[in-house]
């Protein structure tokens, strides 16, 4: 008798998919609207499998980009899956592709001699080579474009953390307090940075191929909430002990960009993705939470003692705890 070997399918649609990582990180449609400067409403179109309410592809493949590299999961393989999933609705509803329409051939009663042809080339090649050196030289002598979308400069923000919105030169190299971010084929890009307590100010630069650079700087006041006053001498060095910080954490990711949760003594200290070469520190004073969409690719430091990876796969890793002797706890 012949045997068939069974394989799993995973039955889960794309949009089930983006769901349940949702649920997984507990975000809402607004809060990863925020971070991928997605709109909510093309969010909940691939979450509810309507795709025919979908911009154009190519507007779609970059969302899909934004969504993978916030949540930590491959870009590719959610394109793969849209793709996949939207040519099996085209096929379910009959839908035409007006490109493939054959148009009727108009026969011009026009005559290209040879002779055309040649002094047509020609001008071609004159007029490119004019237009190619013009924006050599333009690019030579003038800076990178740099625009800052937010934060506003002498923002005042209640937080550990802003996000820089700004565009440049798609060829550009752009770095935030010399550290290296992304930059989409639009130019675009995003990053959360850390922020201390007062006056922060933040540095963003473009350098062009020509070693031309733009540089802009940012103030950003951070106000983080003051321990309470005590009238008692005795209460009050009571309560400064208490508020003592006994659990330090340093997190850094190495070597892609990934999505990161952190919870201090049961609060959601921070949500978002963390670019390599940053560094985000967190205080508490039982335990800490760390959660990451790659394990074996974010570090862990508590109170200065080097722990190294997360986890030993690369797999997303959940409510990974540590108290003040570094060692991991159930939760």
């Amino acid at each position: 008798m012949v045997q068939f070997t069974r394989k799993k399918i995973d039955s889960l649609t794309l949009g089930e998919r983006m769901k349940k990582l949702r649920d997984e990180r507990r975000l809402s449609l607004g809060e990863i609207s925020k971070g991928t400067k997605i709109q909510t409403k093309y969010l909940q179109y691939f979450e509810e499998g309507e795709y025919m309410k979908l911009p154009a592809d190519v507007y779609v493949r970059g969302f899909l980009r934004s969504y993978g590299l916030y949540m930590g999961v491959s870009e590719a393989s959610l394109i793969k899956q849209f793709e996949r999933e939207k040519g099996i609705h085209k096929n379910i509803k009959k839908i035409v592709d007006e490109d493939k329409i054959k148009k009727p051939i108009n026969f011009s009663i026009f005559v290209i001699t040879p002779k055309m042809i040649i002094v047509g080339i020609i001008l071609l090649t004159v007029l490119s080579s004019f237009i190619y050196l013009y924006l050599q030289v333009n690019n030579f002598i003038s800076t990178p474009r740099l625009i800052i979308v937010k934060p506003a400069d002498g923002l005042v923000v209640d937080g550990i953390s802003t996000r820089v919105v700004g565009m440049a030169e798609k060829d550009a190299l752009v770095t935030i307090n010399d550290q290296p971010v992304l930059v989409n084929e639009k130019g675009e890009f995003s990053e959360d940075i850390g922020l201390k307590d007062g006056v922060n100010v933040i540095t963003i630069k473009a350098r062009n191929k020509f070693n031309k650079e733009t540089t802009q700087s940012i103030s950003v006041n951070a106000v983080f909430p003051a321990p309470p006053m005590q009238q008692q001498e005795s209460d009050s060095s009571q309560e400064a002990s208490q508020q003592v910080s006994l659990v330090t954490a340093e997190v850094y990711v190495s070597p892609d960009s990934t999505w990161l949760s952190v919870e201090a003594d049961g609060n959601l200290v921070y949500s978002g993705a963390i670019s390599p070469g940053t560094v985000q520190k967190f205080d508490a004073r039982e335990k800490i939470s760390i959660g990451s969409g790659k394990g074996n690719e974010t570090f862990v430091k508590i109170n200065g003692k080097d722990l190294g990876r997360l986890t030993s796969t690369s797999a997303p890793a959940k409510d990974i705890v540590f108290d003040v002797n570094g060692r991991v706890l159930n939760k």
